[in-house]
């Protein structure tokens, strides 16, 4: 017992207990409910993966540095085929150091996912963690938030950068640039044809395999198809339909987009940005109308 909790870093270190830390655990790209503490055992200087092990049924594997199940479910594959493995992010972010190397700071909301890996291994950011990375940053860290917004006048410009004030942080609002600061946290608002030429928006456009978003517009922008799990076309949406989405480039921070085929899906996307909508979402797109649908699709 005491070769496994030194394996995974037992958190009995000698610093600071970190305070208000939430855990989840769900399947399926947050479609499915595992458990939940809102409140969960800590110990001194946790890591993610010590605070996963102090509060679940865990197993793992590779020395202990990857982990195998979780309360039983384990890490293999699915009924078509594809490699089921788990995955977990802090804030939002999947973090660049294993469960065991990686502490918890005060406030993070940490979030472990088993999902089918056969589209990519690598979903560098996600929106379900809202309002992380917003409030409490990344690594303990609070970082500079800036609203980019093709139009910084219209509404749901002021909405976003509103919903993020009410929150207490306090985001600059500007223009849309071609790069951004990479310890900045950037959103991006506006019709999808006019905010896609930036670097993260381009991996986007790419499909999930380069940016982890689960969509792909049309040359136009005019249309979103909503892809599944393993990539396929699952709905082709046109006018009036929103994404929320999150990604990364290169080193940086996670860059944000509330988007959409056209100002009317703009609008639908920042009246969705709120926890309710976001919360265990890998990303959501809003088709006409409102309805929130979860990105990559199930069923």
């Amino acid at each position: 017992m005491l070769c496994v909790l030194a394996l995974a870093g037992c958190g009995l270190g000698a610093g600071p207990v970190p305070k208000s830390v939430t855990l989840t655990v769900t399947r399926n790209f947050g479609a499915q409910l595992v458990r939940s503490w809102s409140a969960p055992s800590v110990a001194g200087q946790e890591t993610v993966m010590s605070l996963l092990m102090r509060n679940a049924d865990v197993s793992t594997r590779f020395g202990g540095g990857f982990v195998q199940s979780i309360d039983g479910f384990s890490a293999s594959t699915n009924p078509s085929g594809s490699p089921v493995g788990w995955f977990y992010y802090v804030n939002g972010v999947s973090a660049p150091k294993g469960a065991a190397e990686t502490n918890v700071h005060a406030g993070d909301r940490i979030w472990w996912d088993q999902h089918d890996w056969s589209q990519t291994n690598n979903v560098p950011a996600v929106v379900g963690s809202f309002p992380e990375p917003f409030v409490n940053g990344i690594e303990g860290k609070r970082l500079p938030v800036r609203v980019e917004c093709a139009a910084a006048s219209t509404g749901p410009c002021h909405m976003v950068a509103a919903r993020l004030q009410k929150l207490g942080v306090l985001a600059a609002i500007g223009a849309i640039e071609p790069a951004g600061e990479p310890e900045t946290l950037r959103l991006l608002v506006g019709p999808w044809s006019q905010i896609r030429s930036g670097p993260g928006t381009t991996a986007i456009e790419q499909g999930p395999r380069a940016s982890g978003v689960y969509v792909r517009f049309s040359a136009s922008g005019t249309t979103l198809t909503l892809l599944g799990e393993r990539g396929q076309a699952a709905r082709v949406l046109g006018a009036g339909t929103g994404l929320i989405a999150a990604t990364t480039f290169g080193e940086g921070a996670p860059q944000w987009v509330v988007t959409g085929t056209d100002p009317a899906g703009v609008e639908t996307a920042a009246r969705a940005f709120d926890q309710a909508t976001l919360e265990n979402r890998f990303a959501v797109v809003l088709a006409p109308g409102g309805g929130a649908l979860p990105a990559p699709a199930q069923g």
